[in-house]
């Protein structure tokens, strides 16, 4: 654990060792809510990113959406430009949308995340994001 390294106004949460085949770099999850609409605070060590991954649902179902709490990270649909995470920053991310989320490479990011309910809702996760991939994003700061 982190310690005091990464300020934020959730708990950091455990290691998130279940969901860890799926990210490159150490993330860890802290369940904040359950019921019908889990809300979950996930943080990211510098580096850390999800893999490519679509969120399947139907009857409304399956809208991802990231509210950036504290640090930096990325989200890139795919063939879209990456865009910058800051706190504050609120995006959705519709059903069916190819896409990753994660940390700046020299910083730590966090973001609640939560999935709407619907009929057939359920996550896809595909390949890695490689580190060219990665690697060509700005270290630091706006939109690429």
């Amino acid at each position: 654990m982190p310690g005091n390294v990464f300020d934020q106004i959730f708990p950091l949460g455990e290691k998130n060792d279940a969901f860890a085949q799926y990210f490159t770099g150490q993330s860890y999850l802290a369940p904040l809510t359950s019921g019908s609409v889990p809300v979950m605070n996930v943080s990211f060590e510098p580096g850390c990113r999800n893999d490519w991954h679509i969120h399947h649902g139907t009857d409304g179902g399956g809208d991802q959406i990231l509210l950036c709490t504290a640090g930096s990270g990325w989200y890139q649909a795919e063939g879209e430009a990456p865009i910058s995470m800051e706190p504050g920053t609120a995006i959705r991310v519709p059903a069916g949308t190819k896409h990753w989320h994660g940390a700046k490479a020299d910083a730590w990011f966090s973001h609640l995340a939560f999935i709407t309910p619907g009929e057939g809702v359920g996550n896809e996760w595909l390949e890695p994001v490689t580190d060219e991939v990665y690697g060509r994003l700005p270290r630091n700061g706006a939109n690429a």
